[in-house]
């Protein structure tokens, strides 16, 4: 959770808080708990409810990227509020750093896509004393993820806006259970512009890097698996990418991952296994959206080999990296199957024809 903590200040960092534009808003959220396995049936309840309050500015243009992006809002956010069940999971608190990205554009409107990260504080969770119907979370320090569509309308220093969102809160599999908490959310908010833009100087950027790029990443991580309260097992593994930008605002890469999992040593503990029996090779394809430094990653990969397939031959990442000049790169990265989180790949690399 700290490298969390380090990323997250990493993004903030590069989405630059010098710009002049400058808005406060708050809105109100309803939503509800969406049980994505059976045995969650029992959580949901009521509805969530929950209060947001954002520090936002807007990309003038005093970095490259935000033209590319149609001068996006980033900034900020704090949220409070109920997951579905206030007996069993209490309230959940959290911050997390955003960014929304504008699809459609007018004087007056936009209709965005957004995206944040953050950490998230569960009020009550999972314990096998006195609250063992909690199966969500078992840790109060989470990760929080939000993925929204905002319909915005702004008139002179006022803002008007409706969000349709999906908020994400787990552990990453440090430790179980950690089924995670999914919740859609639909929220109205009111902003007020305290600080104007200057858009009279706008600098001249140099053209993006049009060459393929070679790169390769070493993670480590570890997973608790059932049963609940026992050993923490290690992961590590390698990925070897190759990535090409198509423009400043859009990449892609392919990529061969070696992934040394110990806990498929105790799937069919019965079966004697060797570490060149559980080495898991996959195929991975993702989708980049950089942020002059910072990336962010969406991508899906196949397992090519798998013997023992303890889970689904499909995975997923969704994370973040930070490219140095030098070429060196960190990554934070969620692996997950579906809606399952495997682990979080915290990784060191280095990237050629940077």
């Amino acid at each position: 959770m700290i490298k969390l903590c380090l990323f997250v200040f990493l993004f903030l960092s590069t989405l630059s808080f010098s710009q002049k534009e400058m808005w406060l808003e708050g809105r109100g959220k309803i939503g509800f708990l969406a049980a994505h396995r059976s045995v969650m049936g029992h959580l949901v309840t009521d509805h969530a409810f929950a209060a947001e309050f954002s520090c936002i500015y807007r990309g003038n243009g005093e970095s490259s990227w935000h033209k590319a992006y149609n001068k996006p809002l980033f900034g900020l956010t704090g949220f409070y509020g109920s997951v579905g069940n206030r007996e069993l999971m209490g309230n959940f608190a959290g911050a997390y750093g955003f960014i929304s990205i504008p699809l459609i554009s007018t004087n007056n409107y936009s209709f965005s896509g957004r995206m944040g990260l953050g950490l998230g504080y569960a009020g009550r969770i999972w314990d096998i004393n006195d609250n063992v119907l909690s199966i969500g979370v078992s840790t109060h320090l989470n990760a929080l993820v939000s993925l929204a569509i905002e319909n915005r309308f702004e008139f002179g220093p006022h803002s008007f806006n409706s969000i349709l969102d999906m908020t994400h809160f787990s552990n990453g599999g440090i430790k179980v259970p950690n089924l995670g908490l999914n919740l859609p959310y639909l929220s109205f908010g009111y902003g007020y512009r305290i600080r104007k833009a200057n858009l009279e100087q706008i600098p001249v950027h140099d053209a993006f890097n049009k060459k393929w790029e070679f790169g390769a990443v070493g993670f480590i991580s570890a997973q608790e698996i059932f049963p609940v309260g026992g050993e923490k097992y290690p992961v590590g593994g390698v990925n070897a990418v190759l990535r090409r930008y198509f423009n400043r605002s859009v990449g892609a890469e392919v990529g061969l991952d070696w992934i040394q999992k110990q806990s498929i040593l105790m799937y069919h503990e019965d079966v004697p296994k060797t570490q060149l029996e559980i080495m898991q090779i996959g195929v991975f394809a993702g989708y980049l959206l950089p942020l002059d430094k910072l990336h962010l990653l969406f991508g899906m990969g196949y397992y090519i080999k798998d013997k023992f397939s303890p889970q689904d031959d499909v995975y997923h990442r969704v994370g973040i990296r930070y490219i140095f000049n030098s070429g060196i790169n960190l990554n934070l990265v969620l692996k997950s199957h579906w809606a399952r989180a495997d682990y979080v790949e915290y990784g060191i690399g280095y990237t050629l024809n940077r």
